[in-house]
């Protein structure tokens, strides 16, 4: 299982979109190459993060501007808005995955591919949603 695998290329599918990459999440599936090393329930979660961060983006968009206090969501790095959405929808949606482990891959994405400062950022955010979200 590479559940991290996973979120990584969800993650740039749904930043890819977010800048006009795309023109329907169905076409980032069909051309991500990299969803055939993942096995059949890691293949499963991708296509879950990638569809239920986008039909559900203004819901998940709300509890993130409700935590970002004093940052329009305008002003947040597209990175890094694209992992707090996809951390929230799995917080919200896949109440299987540990909170946990939600938020530690969400940081350690930001730690990868957003700015020095970002993954505190994220985590602090996270963090506060989750214990609505989830009572944690």
């Amino acid at each position: 299982m590479d559940r991290s695998l996973a979120r990584e290329i969800a993650m740039k599918m749904l930043y890819a979109a977010s800048l006009g990459g795309v023109e329907t999440m169905d076409e980032a599936l069909a051309q991500s190459d990299l969803k055939d090393t993942l096995s059949g329930s890691d293949k499963t979660l991708l296509e879950n993060l990638v569809a239920g961060v986008t039909d559900h983006q203004a819901e998940l968009d709300a509890v993130i501007e409700k935590y970002a206090q004093g940052w329009a969501l305008n002003r947040l790095a597209r990175v890094d808005l694209t992992i707090m959405r996809m951390a929230v929808y799995e917080m919200m949606h896949l109440p299987e995955i540990p909170v946990g482990a939600t938020i530690n891959e969400a940081v350690e994405l930001a730690k990868k591919y957003a700015e020095d400062k970002s993954s505190g950022f994220i985590n602090g955010i996270l963090g506060s949603a989750a214990k609505e979200i989830r009572g944690a």
